[in-house]
């Protein structure tokens, strides 16, 4: 559903203005963001490089060994048993990588590549993968130049790690393949190495398969999604919070005491932004009444599901969220090649790169957004509707009949979430065998990062569509009863105004869904609500 991108996107000064040391412990989830997506610079620490040092002498004590060591003195894979003699095995290395580029399809987007090299260098400096530091020191400056290598969409099964992606990054670093420069331009690999003052690497003994075998690329877009829902799900509430205040909804079944009765987490924190974000709001004040004795009392206490239990679907998905997030620290705290070079000095063969814990996360948060973009889809439509508005225009339109109002905006919405729907099949469940059957069992992991990154992208979409829709009503209810929103949720109104017009006749409305999707892509939303209430979680 996102276009691919080849140019560099629009970048934060001061994350790009960051160093980030590798090398000096676990990468962060923000770390990834910022040198993917916003361009920041990278350090390799000392100790990463004397480590390294120390498992390449390792490596080089084996060279000569006539035992054979996979990786080192043997083919690979289904080929794991031919022995390489000691004169062919650069060649081995060379041949691994231009073999294994052999992925097809479109370009992959430039923070994804960009993500997948920063995580392979963290890998590298670890010291465990054998190869020399001239092949971290390489790949960081290819980062530092913004080179980023073409990798297509396609070759990847989640298994002996992103085998043809990560290989087309290496194919690069060798001066072979294309990249795109750091202005979105196509050059040969070699050509814009030689611009940047950077020497192609030639590969010794192991190295071309510790440059291929990780999960960095499934492990680099769960990272990218899991900064992006975040900001979403935040979102998810404010549109919830406007579409409650302008269809008349309670805020009663958000009070903290309730929630407390099933203590989720999630559930906790969505349920208090809500309170938030209503808190004071006239609208919502203007169609309660008072009990016998005397106190505030709600009429609307059994709204619709979409309404009344949006912290419980909102905080499921933060609670998959948090899951997530815990799989990724422990990715990104991790070494991933096969063999490895142990700290006792052992080179052993493994299975630590089956991306089974990174692809069953990835499948569950696109379960999530999908649920969630559900849920907002199903409160935009109420508002059209004249028999569930609580007495707005049917459509929100100007002049019901001669407009339509906003009615194809809700098209629009329900569209793509019947596609986050079929993609949020999980791909995990799927394994198809592969290198004549060594590779029996793969994990898909990379198919189902590429599909969470087309779910968040049309969560934004349909929250976008939501707000829209919501301001608008909110703009109506408020001129017709002269009343006002809450802070928070006019606070919000205000800002979707800058991009798009409020009620009145029928206009080209795709501009404005394109606007308030920026407005909500680019935090820019939450930012706006959490200026006018305090922290939003």
């Amino acid at each position: 559903m996102a276009a691919t991108t080849h140019s560099p996107a629009v970048s934060d000064p001061a994350r790009a203005a960051r160093v980030v040391v590798v090398g000096d412990g676990p990468l962060t989830i923000d770390d990834v963001v910022d040198v993917a997506r916003h361009g920041a610079r990278v350090r390799l620490a000392d100790a990463a490089v004397e480590a390294m040092a120390a498992s390449r002498a390792v490596v080089e004590g084996l060279a000569g060994d006539d035992r054979p060591h996979y990786g080192v003195s043997t083919g690979f894979g289904a080929l794991a048993r031919r022995h390489i003699p000691v004169e062919r095995r650069a060649q081995l290395q060379l041949s691994l990588v231009r073999s294994h580029a052999a992925g097809s399809g479109p370009e992959v987007e430039r923070e994804v590549v960009r993500a997948l090299q920063l995580l392979r260098l963290a890998t590298l400096a670890t010291g465990r993968t054998g190869a020399r530091p001239v092949v971290a020191h390489t790949y960081a400056a290819m980062l530092d130049a913004g080179l980023t290598p073409v990798v297509r969409e396609f070759g990847s099964l989640g298994c002996s790690g992103d085998l043809a992606p990560l290989a087309h990054v290496a194919l690069a670093a060798l001066g072979e393949g294309e990249v795109r420069d750091a202005t979105g331009a196509l050059v040969p690999a070699a050509d814009a190495l030689a611009a940047a003052g950077i020497v192609p690497l030639a590969l010794r003994e192991k190295e071309g398969l510790a440059l291929i075998n990780g999960t960095d690329g499934m492990l680099g877009m769960l990272a990218l999604a899991l900064h992006d829902l975040r900001s979403l799900l935040t979102t998810a509430d404010v549109a919830a919070a406007a579409s409650v205040e302008a269809l008349l909804g309670s805020d009663a079944p958000f009070a903290a005491d309730l929630v407390a009765m099933r203590p989720h987490p999630g559930q906790a924190a969505s349920a208090a932004n809500l309170r938030a974000l209503l808190d004071g709001s006239p609208v919502v004040a203007s169609h309660r009444t008072l009990d016998a004795d005397g106190r505030p009392a709600c009429t609307r206490v059994q709204d619709a599901y979409s309404l009344r239990c949006a912290p419980q679907v909102h905080g499921a998905a933060r609670d998959t969220l948090d899951h997530a997030a815990a799989v990724a620290r422990r990715e990104l705290a991790a070494a991933i090649d096969n063999p490895v070079v142990t700290v006792d000095g052992r080179v052993e063969s493994n299975g630590n790169f089956h991306g089974a814990p990174v692809a069953y996360v990835l499948d569950f948060l696109a379960i999530a957004a999908a649920d969630v973009a559900s849920m907002s889809e199903r409160r935009t439509d109420r508002f059209l509707d004249k028999a569930r508005n609580e007495g707005l225009p049917p459509f929100l339109a100007d002049d019901p009949g001669v407009d339509s109002g906003l009615m194809i905006a809700q098209y629009t919405a329900a569209g793509i979430v019947s596609e986050l729907k079929r993609l949020a099949v999980p791909s995990s469940v799927d394994s198809i065998p592969s290198s004549a059957m060594q590779e029996d069992h793969v994990s898909m992991g990379w198919a189902g990062a590429r599909t969470l990154r087309r779910a968040v992208d049309g969560l934004g979409r349909v929250l976008a569509i939501e707000l829209l829709t919501a301001t608008r009503a909110l703009d109506l209810r408020c001129d017709a009863a002269s009343l006002h929103p809450a802070r928070g949720t006019g606070a919000v109104r205000d800002l979707v105004r800058t991009v798009a017009a409020g009620p009145g006749p029928d206009r080209y409305l795709a501009p404005e869904i394109e606007a308030v999707t920026h407005l909500v892509a680019t935090g820019a939303v939450t930012a706006a609500a959490s200026a006018a209430v305090g922290h939003l979680a």
